[in-house]
């Protein structure tokens, strides 16, 4: 075991918590809530996606989210940027840096964006060239790398590594694992990560963690046990998946800073205002945060 003295945490919620909800979140509430988290201590997040309206309404207003917030130096705005179109407005937003994404789930490739995973990785080579002679960092996301949302579907680590790596070799600075679905175990987790870790160097992996069946804090665990440095996480435990049938929120940033705190592991993230960030989001939303810590922490604050 080697766990990292320090941990960047990237946080999600603006975008990849928000875009399944059903009630439209004006762009005021969305810079709100960036602001807050960036005032709470975090320094990387993502902001939003430049993806067709279409297929997810929620970030339609990500060029004017972009727009308005307050920038502070130090913090990564990030944007998912899935074609060459979106990489033009993320550039245009002034974005400091780009995610792409690809899968170890061929089903949910062809369900998610309409094509298999050997083209998704097509796609993103003119991304990559482009980010490269811009300047723009690019890290990248492979979905469900512990576990298919189609039934019969088997994912072999041998995938998740093969996809990473080739991310990886096309000039992703970081590439994050992601359990989109919420199935993987501890024993899975380090499985998957160490295939990974045999061809990519570990201090470029990431992992996404989805609380489905409540694993996972003890697969961040697994994952801290390795020495990886680099989470994703949602505030208030926000999230899920259009396209993963069942899959529920990523695992609640705060819960995920006070194990941390609890390890000694440094995040540089202010506990009491990211709590106070997951109830102003949730008020908003209508409901309580999922995250434990949230609710336990809320009559203390």
């Amino acid at each position: 075991m080697s766990y990292p003295a320090a941990v960047r945490l990237f946080e999600v919620g603006a975008r990849d918590g928000l875009q399944n909800e059903k009630q439209e979140v004006p762009t005021a509430i969305k810079v709100e809530l960036i602001e807050r988290l960036v005032e709470a201590g975090v320094t990387a997040i993502e902001t939003g996606s430049f993806v067709s309206p279409k297929w997810v309404p929620q970030m339609a207003d990500t060029d004017k989210v972009m727009a308005e917030i307050t920038r502070k130096s130090g913090v990564v705005y990030s944007v998912l940027t899935p074609n060459m179109t979106g990489y033009e407005m993320a550039r245009a937003s002034g974005a400091t840096e780009i995610e792409v994404f690809s899968g170890a789930s061929e089903a949910f490739s062809q369900k998610n964006i309409n094509c298999t995973i050997d083209e998704s990785l097509d796609r993103f080579a003119p991304v990559m060239e482009a980010a490269k002679q811009d300047g723009i960092p690019v890290r990248a996301s492979v979905s469900c790398a512990l576990g298919s949302p189609f039934k019969g579907e088997v994912i072999l680590p041998a995938k998740v590594a093969d996809v990473s790596k080739k991310l990886y070799d096309m000039g992703c600075y970081e590439v994050s694992i992601a359990d989109t679905i919420g199935v993987g175990t501890p024993f899975k987790t380090r499985e998957v990560l160490e295939a990974v870790a045999n061809v990519i160097p570990l201090e470029v992996m990431g992992v996404h963690f989805h609380d489905t069946y409540g694993q996972a804090l003890a697969n961040l665990s697994a994952a801290l046990q390795m020495g990886i440095a680099r989470l994703d996480s949602s505030v208030a435990g926000l999230g899920g998946c259009p396209y993963a049938p069942g899959a529920t929120g990523n695992v609640a940033t705060e819960d995920v800073v006070y194990m941390l705190n609890g390890m000694g592991i440094e995040t540089g993230i202010d506990l009491n205002k990211l709590v106070e960030t997951a109830w102003f989001i949730s008020g908003f939303l209508g409901r309580k945060p999922v995250s434990r810590v949230a609710n336990a922490m809320k009559a203390k604050l």
